[in-house]
């Protein structure tokens, strides 16, 4: 079967979120799926011809970096998908949950619904966007994508979607994510003053959901001879709300347990995953959870919520824990930074699990999604 595929690349830019990396990792792999006649990207009402170029910001304007700025410019950019000969008879792939009008019978993927259960979590633009158009692109869909079964599950109770047009493609850790000598990760280490196996690891957005406070508690809680002898890392985006986690971390730096490292330009982060003595993921909803993934195949031992996809998605590699009880989660924080039959086999299992995840998969995968729509 011969497949001609428009892929929306809204989500790309020079920061990769989670989606933002999914959105890469098609656009990359599908050209190179068999039954893939011919592969075209689109963004904001624009023909995209080289990806790339988002990923650059000395590279092509993004029109104002909104995404989504179709939404709003909805009526003119459906007039030229009817009018546009070249979208005749092609699947139409929206990897970041919307789908224009005259894209209908197409696929979507539905990462999460955090911002239906956690809408105080989200800016008040995205929250309007969504109530306004995600129930009409659900509903215009041909077929549904999601990261996870639990999601897949989900998304056909909370929005009363057929289970049967809803496939979940599990994501995957980049290959640059993987267990490395010590001696090849220790001079980008020392541009963040840090060590080998000298600090735990948290790569998160900072919001509620991701029950950074409840890590930021649980740590200094710690011993102070192991708080103090593995200092807590976190890297994301500040995300919303944060104000009072940021006065928390504020007061653990100042007292050494805890640096906030803010945006990690991506070509750091295999290192400082793979430098890690623990990695630490206590959010309580996700729709995949890949930085655990890449933790696991950086070959680090992951203590992760055991909550919403995180358990199925670890394949029990993790220890799971349960942030909101701070004494026991500090407890299991030590045991896994002190126990060291745990930590081996942990990293064993981790990698295991890991391998078993990989873009290549996730884009035949998908491809085999836009079969069925054919």
């Amino acid at each position: 079967m011969s497949l001609r595929v428009i892929l929306s690349v809204e989500a790309l830019g020079p920061h990769l979120s989670g989606i933002g990396r999914y959105n890469w990792e098609l656009a990359q792999r599908l050209p190179f799926v068999s039954g893939v006649r011919s592969l075209r990207y689109y963004r904001n009402g624009k023909w995209i011809a080289r990806p790339a170029q988002l990923l650059d910001p000395a590279g092509i304007p993004l029109w104002g970096n909104k995404p989504l700025r179709w939404l709003r410019n909805r009526s003119r950019w459906a007039l030229r998908l009817r009018d546009a000969a070249a979208m005749r008879g092609c699947v139409f792939h929206g990897p970041n949950y919307f789908l224009p009008p005259a894209a209908a019978g197409g696929v979507i993927t539905v990462h999460d619904l955090s911002i239906l259960r956690y809408p105080d979590t989200h800016p008040a633009e995205r929250l309007r966007q969504f109530e306004r158009y995600f129930r009409r692109s659900v509903d215009r869909a041909g077929h549904i994508i999601t990261d996870s079964e639990t999601t897949r599950t989900e998304v056909a109770d909370f929005l009363g979607f057929d289970v049967g047009r809803i496939t979940a493609v599990p994501l995957a850790a980049s290959p640059a994510f993987h267990p490395r000598p010590v001696d090849a990760i220790r001079p980008a280490l020392k541009r963040y003053d840090m060590v080998p196996q000298g600090y735990a690891l948290c790569v998160s957005t900072v919001e509620p959901r991701k029950r950074i406070s409840e890590l930021l508690h649980a740590w200094e809680n710690l011993p102070s001879a192991v708080r103090d002898r593995w200092p807590l890392m976190v890297t994301g985006g500040a995300g919303w709300l944060s104000d009072g986690v940021r006065n928390l971390m504020d007061k653990g730096a100042r007292q050494g347990w805890v640096r906030y490292l803010g945006y990690v330009p991506e070509e750091d982060l295999p290192q400082l995953y793979a430098g890690a003595a623990l990695f630490v993921y206590p959010s309580v909803y996700e729709g995949f959870g890949l930085p655990p993934v890449e933790a696991m195949a950086s070959g680090v031992p992951a203590v992760v919520s055991d909550a919403s996809c995180l358990p199925e998605v670890t394949g029990g590699a993790a220890m799971l824990v349960q942030p909101e009880d701070v004494s026991d989660f500090s407890r299991k924080l030590e045991r896994a930074l002190v126990d060291a039959s745990w930590r081996q086999a942990a990293i064993a299992k981790g990698l295991a699990v890991a391998g078993g995840y990989s873009w290549d998969r996730c884009a035949h995968e998908t491809v085999d999604v836009y079969r069925r729509l054919v």
